[in-house]
């Protein structure tokens, strides 16, 4: 596989640490250009240092640059690209990666809070697909990547179990990985004539965030355990393959890795329908006819703490 990637340039958010920093260095293993970006900021986005991307970009070498501002923002997200382009001749694989967790129940959250996760974990990605798709697509119209026709385009948003089931407390977080994928199939429905693939990937592996989990119950102790077994490559190896030339009829999908299994999540659509006879009478049509399948209140960690492949 060794080259896979080569004439690829690769903007990876949060690559400083963790699942970030294996998936720029899966890319740059096999041939990307890779712009590590970070603020190097603390799991609740305080804190910013400029250390970890720096860290990360002179370890891989001349293929990488560090990038150290947030992306929170229409202008920096389209400086980034400026950059990509500028060091790289261009831009075709973009990882968004990067999240804050400010966790609270919802009664006792504070919307500041709320607006804080929203911004970096939904918007953030959001203005740098939109300043990233724009060059993607005129490359293509330039020939870029050869005659054969420009399928290089990859845009992967890590998303997160948490958005799909739900978590006690993670109301903000939630929500805006829930967004992420709504925003991965509309992208990939806008670009799906451009050739550029747009999927969803949530992982579960050894994390900053795993690593400061205080386990409430046995259970979420077990879940703990078994996280911190999983490493980070796991996640890289699927980014990398869906980066892969292989990959281009990949698009809108919702994957999960988790050490060396990969799922492929349905997505969802009606399983069901009642006719409506008498309105008054609704609510109980619906307990008597389709209470048998509604979807319970499992969460993630529930749903997950099994014993992963490793």
């Amino acid at each position: 596989m060794t080259g896979l990637l080569d004439g690829r340039s690769a903007i990876v958010t949060g690559a400083g640490r963790g699942i970030g920093r294996a998936i720029a260095e899966a890319l740059a293993a096999q041939g990307a250009d890779v712009i590590v970006a970070d603020v190097g900021a603390s799991v609740a986005g305080d804190s910013a240092d400029p250390a970890p991307a720096r860290e990360v970009a002179a370890a891989l070498g001349k293929k990488a640059i560090a990038f150290t501002e947030s992306v929170a923002s229409p202008g920096v997200a389209r400086l980034l690209v400026e950059t990509a382009v500028k060091q790289f001749g261009g831009i075709d694989i973009v990882v968004n990666n990067a999240a804050i967790m400010r966790d609270a129940f919802v009664f006792r959250a504070d919307p500041r809070d709320w607006d804080a996760v929203i911004r970096n974990n939904l918007s953030a990605p959001f203005y740098l697909i939109n300043a990233a798709s724009a060059v993607m697509r005129e490359q293509g119209k330039a020939g870029r990547g050869g005659k054969g026709g420009y399928d290089w385009g990859r845009i992967i948003n890590i998303v997160s179990s948490a958005g799909l089931y739900g978590n006690l407390g993670q109301a903000a977080y939630a929500s805006a990985k829930a967004g992420l994928f709504g925003l991965t199939r509309v992208t990939a429905m806008d670009l799906q004539r451009a050739a550029i693939t747009v999927n969803a990937v949530a992982p579960f592996a050894r994390t900053r965030v795993t690593d400061i989990i205080q386990p409430a119950n046995d259970a979420q102790k077990t879940y703990k355990e078994r996280a911190l077994k999983i490493g980070a490559h796991h996640v890289a190896n699927l980014v990398t393959a869906l980066c892969a030339p292989a990959a281009k009829g990949i698009t809108g999908q919702l994957l999960g890795v988790r050490g060396r299994e990969v799922f492929l999540f349905g997505q969802p659509r009606p399983i069901a329908r009642l006719e409506v006879e008498k309105p008054a009478a609704l609510a109980d049509d619906l307990v008597a006819k389709l209470a048998g399948q509604f979807t319970d209140l499992t969460t993630d960690l529930e749903a997950f703490n099994t014993e992963p492949l490793v």
